[in-house]
């Protein structure tokens, strides 16, 4: 049986007419988890005796919050929380889809073919279509789908991570530096460069979109997809050959989380900066 390898997240089941996807079922896991992991936060850090799991989680934290600092020096406080929330998702969404069970427990959808294009008898005289078998088949066929699914391994998930950052990056540029000389970074017709330039830095804008999005998705979903078909192109070779992948889509999803959001900060930082 050939793995099931779809570019989209696939619809699990219907929750008031929405579709929720595999996808997005693993995004609010992950957002579960997140939330727990904040609260045991909380609690340790009010004891004297801590454990080790804090220290941990504390000295990742801390080297975040430097790491942020050298690109917004005193801003830090302000966006530490926003940025930091962006690297834990989406760090932990990269890494869902390495979770055993994520991608490898299946379920049956109802397979919603197309029929026009199959056999079909047609009778003028009676004025119907009249299905053969195959097509009956191919209508009540099923297959199998994942029911869990890395959120970033779906491109929806990126987009909206790349729509919230651009978003966000004009709002504190409207916000710390005001409607006009924010706007005056693309609309300045006193100076003849920036006549120019100004087209240029909106297309920049639309431009990040499709950069964040895609760079993310595309790493974090290739390397499933690796992992996926793997195992029945080499499965003489697997344990000695998956192992190390696993361990680099570990190190990968780290790398992308980090670089989507030190770009988010660079970004920010440029934004709320004013030019001269």
């Amino acid at each position: 049986m050939s793995p099931h390898i779809s570019i989209k997240g696939e619809t699990v089941f219907y929750l008031a007419g929405f579709p929720v996807t595999n996808s997005f079922l693993s995004s609010v896991i992950v957002v579960i988890v997140f939330f727990f992991i904040g609260r045991y936060y909380y609690q340790e850090i009010k004891k004297s005796d801590r454990s080790l799991v804090f220290y941990a989680l504390h000295g990742l934290f801390k080297g975040m919050y430097d790491m942020f600092r050298s690109v917004l020096q005193d801003k830090i406080k302000i966006f530490y929380t926003l940025l930091g929330g962006f690297f834990f998702f989406i760090l932990m969404n990269n890494w869902s889809g390495l979770v055993p069970g994520v991608g490898s427990i299946l379920i049956k959808e109802p397979h919603k073919a197309v029929i026009e294009e199959l056999k079909t008898d047609y009778s003028p005289e009676e004025g119907t279509i009249v299905m053969d078998e195959q097509a009956e088949k191919e209508e009540t066929a099923t297959h199998n789908i994942p029911l869990l699914r890395g959120g970033t391994a779906d491109l929806n998930t990126t987009l909206a991570l790349a729509l919230v950052s651009v978003f966000l990056t004009q709002f504190y540029g409207f916000k710390f530096l005001g409607p006009k000389k924010h706007l005056s970074k693309y609309f300045n017709f006193k100076d003849p460069i920036m006549i120019m330039l100004g087209p240029l830095e909106i297309i920049q804008e639309a431009a990040r979109i499709i950069s964040f999005s895609f760079r993310l998705y595309g790493n974090i979903f290739a390397g499933e997809v690796l992992l996926t078909i793997v195992p029945f192109l080499l499965p003489s070779l697997f344990s000695f050959v998956v192992a190390p992948m696993f361990f680099m889509e570990i190190f990968v999803g780290g790398v992308q989380a980090l670089v989507f959001v030190m770009l988010s900060a660079v970004f920010i930082n440029m934004a709320i900066v004013e030019h001269h």
